[in-house]
């Protein structure tokens, strides 16, 4: 694998939606897609904005998945944005409760101003670029080239999140068209991710697919020295330890953004920007040899607290070298977090193509993450209770080694939008 510079990247989600019946029917004339959400829609999340909607739906899939038995004792990493990206394209043709669930689970404003002006605006943030990094996100529609779709519903999607159709032939060439999609993922990704879409996924049923992609390479504003990377131990449990290429900044210029408090350690690693969006990672490091503080302080306001009491200092920091590459199939972990009727013939996706034919019948989501010397030195830190966000001694050097678990994410600065999250428990398991 290319270690030069730190590959940060993910491709987002798919979203598959089949039609019950084999065939199409005729669409009424109506653009439903352009119409208000039916009334006593409005959610608690109805004045908030998409990045505060987007970093609880980080926190709450995070936690999901973390406490899913399939993945206990494995690290974790997925792009929240693109997730939401993906779906609330597909919320757009969603109604009654198929729509209610989504809004719920996702934390969308169910305002139509304020929720598609808002992808809108965050999508023209992250992709206004920089001499200094690569960033880009992209969606796109994938529909059956017989099936008709609503004017109202094609509009939106490409209004306000840029998702352009293309017709495809799913009856005649599932696997052509799979192929297909999936080319579009690796260009839109630099070949990181590829088959998103595993053999089967699309079949003569398919009707429509929504893709999301994004991609980050960055370096880091103050690089680590490879001279200085050694073989070190890291705990993946109190009795159980791994070696793993360990980077270490010690020097004078070390300055990072820090806090502490009673059960865990903050630190902010930024990247290089230039004029662009500011990014940087925040690495989350608990006192103890599990993830519990770290984990208890991803809801939106305890890492709001956290990062406003992080304060520039010296630290000395010893972070892994680690890539990560990961797969879910998410349908029943959405439908666990409360959105099941999207996935049944209950579903209500009628703002589509004027009938009640279409569910989900799959989510499909892949992460990448390398992190070096050069590019991604990453320190997350979170904590319920902030104490202090200064050092407990002013003659005192701070010390942030991360040589045990911790969770980390990558993060838009202006608005705190987290692009990226996940945990590592071994930097040496895939």
């Amino acid at each position: 694998m290319n270690r030069n510079g730190i590959s940060l990247l993910l491709l987002a989600s798919l979203v598959a939606l089949g039609s019950i019946a084999a065939g199409c029917t005729d669409m009424p004339g109506t653009t439903a897609a352009e119409s208000a959400p039916p009334a006593g829609q409005e959610t608690p999340d109805d004045g908030g904005s998409v990045s505060a909607g987007n970093n609880r739906f980080a926190a709450d899939l995070y936690r999901q998945l973390a406490n899913d038995p399939r993945y206990s004792g494995k690290n974790l990493f997925f792009s929240p944005y693109s997730l939401s990206s993906a779906l609330a394209i597909t919320y757009e043709g969603a109604r009654g409760t198929t729509a209610d669930e989504i809004g719920s689970v996702l934390h969308l404003p169910t305002n139509d101003t304020l929720r598609r002006e808002g992808f809108a605006g965050l999508d023209a943030v992250l992709n206004q670029g920089s001499g200094n990094y690569t960033l880009n996100t992209a969606n796109a529609l994938w529909a059956e080239e017989t099936c008709p779709f609503l004017p109202g519903y094609i509009d939106a999607a490409a209004r306000w999140y840029s998702a352009n159709v293309t017709n495809l032939d799913f009856i005649e060439s599932p696997e052509g068209s799979r192929e297909t999609i999936n080319r579009w993922v690796e260009e839109q990704t630099e070949d990181k991710i590829r088959d998103l879409l595993p053999p089967g996924s699309i079949d003569p049923l398919t009707r429509l697919v929504i893709t999301n992609a994004i991609y980050f390479k960055g370096t880091w504003v103050e690089q680590f020295d490879a001279n200085e990377t050694t073989e070190e131990g890291f705990r993946v449990s109190p009795g159980e330890t791994v070696l793993v290429p360990m980077m270490h900044r010690t020097d004078e210029g070390a300055v990072y953004p820090y806090a502490e408090t009673d059960t865990l350690q903050v630190l902010e690693i930024p990247y290089a920007h230039g004029d662009g969006t500011e990014l940087s990672m925040l690495v989350l490091l608990p006192g103890e040899d599990n993830l519990t503080a770290a984990e208890e302080a991803l809801d939106p306001e305890t890492l709001t607290a956290l990062r406003q009491s992080l304060i520039h200092e010296r630290v000395k920091v010893s972070f892994p070298k680690f890539t990560l590459e990961t797969e879910y199939s998410l349908p029943p972990t959405l439908a666990a977090m409360g959105m099941p009727t999207a996935f049944t013939g209950d579903a209500d996706f009628s703002g589509m193509d004027g009938t009640r034919d279409l569910f989900i019948t799959g989510v499909f989501h892949k992460a990448f993450v390398d992190v070096n010397e050069e590019g991604t030195e990453a320190a997350a830190a979170t904590a319920v209770v902030m104490g202090r966000g200064m050092s407990p001694h002013p003659d005192t050097v701070p010390v942030f080694r991360a040589d045990h678990q911790f969770v980390f994410l990558i993060q838009e600065n202006d608005s705190g939008t987290i692009l990226f999250i996940g945990r590592i428990v071994d930097p040496e398991s895939p």
